[in-house]
């Protein structure tokens, strides 16, 4: 049977990656990770065809124009893509491929591939986002605020176009809600009120100025 596409996203600290490793650990023979290619640098500790292949910007353009990506999006700066005959290779082998992209390529994926599975994932609360990036020590404040500008205008927007949205609360509960859905078998409900919510509470976080720029 030919694996299933399924695309995480998320803001940024949210824990997708956190929910992705777990996933794979735990279900190895189920699931792939899809490495994407990127024009950014690397961070600390990120291998090179384990986390990303890091390309030119004039390199990814030329791919872009062979047709080489599932899917393609500039983000904060940034080129990301997903390459086909990758992806393609592991379903056909029977993998559920996972692709970890921001919400633009998630959307491009949907359009091409209408079965794909679209989970978005978010903390239980604007403000535990704000602790967690401000804990990880690579960001200063002011890519803080500017992801949380992202969030605001963007993803938000975007949420309610994907099947499901998860809240990381609690991980290992998190991750079977994630395979759930995969599956098909995760019962749908209506979100706008969290949509709503979350929304407001990065609006207060930016206009309070509590990260002090």
């Amino acid at each position: 049977m030919e694996g299933k596409m399924a695309v995480i996203s998320g803001f940024s600290g949210a824990g997708k990656g956190t929910i992705v490793r777990r996933l794979l650990e735990t279900y190895p023979e189920d699931y792939v990770l899809s490495v994407s290619k990127t024009t950014r640098k690397p961070r600390k500790g990120e291998e090179e065809g384990v986390h990303y292949f890091f390309v030119t910007r004039e390199r990814f353009e030329e791919e872009i124009g062979a047709g080489k990506f599932i899917e393609h999006a500039e983000f904060n700066g940034n080129y990301y893509g997903t390459p086909l005959d990758w992806v393609t290779a592991q379903q056909e082998a029977g993998k559920n491929v996972i692709l970890e992209i921001e919400v633009q390529g998630a959307l491009q994926v949907k359009e091409r591939f209408p079965d794909a599975v679209l989970i978005f994932v978010t903390p239980p609360s604007m403000r535990e986002l704000v602790r967690r990036l401000l804990g990880r020590g690579s960001e200063t404040p002011e890519d803080i605020r500017n992801r949380l500008e992202i969030a605001a205008v963007r993803e938000c927007r975007l949420m309610t176009d994907y099947d499901y949205i998860v809240v990381n609360d609690d991980l290992d509960l998190c991750v079977e809600d994630v395979r759930s859905m995969i599956a098909g078998t995760y019962e749908k409900t209506d979100v706008t009120g969290l949509i709503a919510r979350i929304s407001d509470e990065i609006q207060n976080i930016l206009e309070s100025g509590e990260l002090k720029l």
